[in-house]
């Protein structure tokens, strides 16, 4: 049985790791997964070597405290292993860095966002192009989710599709073919781990002239958001 993996490319804080769980147990609950779609974690950072995409039936691919301009040798080996993926349609989600090392990869750019650091419960516009897209079109038009990040999609790839967009970022999500997509937001947060990141991320945000506190205050759950990976992993077992 073809498994659904999760492409881990960095580790949570160690209060996140502790009381909720690292990046791959955040992401697993959150799938939901049925029986019949077993899940394999691997790590990218020191795996040996990708699983073929041809063996999987799906894959996700992790934030990261990392940044994509680095070009660490793990996450540049990461770049033809998508773009194989993508040509044999191999249904992709990349949240965050994978969203960023998704489209970086896929013939776009990505790099710090001129406006700074995004750190809180912020809203989310759907496009047009979203109302007939099989992952995204049962999500309303406006639906709140969980961000945290300073580097950003700059410039889409050609051909790709933008789904969704807000105030902050033009590129929120977007999908480069059939079944291959990327958020900027995560899905995979609550409301708990939101607060866990705004706390580590208090200094940044001031530096840069935000209010934490009113950021701490506005944190509220994301269920809209956060059904997207269950609704991934139902496609992946049809």
């Amino acid at each position: 049985m073809k498994p659904l993996v999760i492409l881990k490319t960095g580790d949570s804080f160690d209060d996140v790791i502790e009381h909720r769980g690292n990046f791959e147990q955040l992401f697993a609950a959150a799938l939901n997964a049925p029986d019949t779609l077993p899940i394999d974690v691997v790590d990218a950072r020191g795996a040996d070597a990708l699983p073929a995409p041809e063996s999987l039936r799906g894959a996700v691919i992790t934030g990261s405290h990392a940044m994509v301009t680095d070009r660490e040798a793990w996450s540049e080996a990461l770049k033809p292993w998508l773009r194989q993926a993508l040509a044999v349609d191999l249904p992709l989600l990349g949240v965050c860095y994978g969203h960023q090392l998704m489209a970086d990869a896929l013939g776009g750019e990505a790099g710090y966002h001129p406006a700074g650091r995004e750190c809180g419960s912020f809203m989310i516009q759907l496009d047009a192009a979203a109302s007939d897209d099989p992952l995204f079109a049962e999500l309303p038009a406006i639906f709140p989710a969980h961000l945290t990040h300073s580097q950003t999609v700059l410039k889409a790839p050609a051909g790709a599709t933008v789904l969704a967009r807000n105030a902050h970022d033009p590129h929120q999500a977007l999908r480069y073919g059939p079944r291959q997509w990327s958020v900027q937001f995560h899905p995979e947060f609550d409301v708990d781990v939101m607060r866990r990141y705004l706390d580590h991320q208090r200094e940044p945000l001031l530096q840069q002239g935000a209010d934490p506190e009113a950021l701490y205050a506005s944190i509220h759950p994301t269920p809209d958001a956060s059904a997207l990976l269950a609704r991934f992993a139902q496609l992946m077992s049809r």
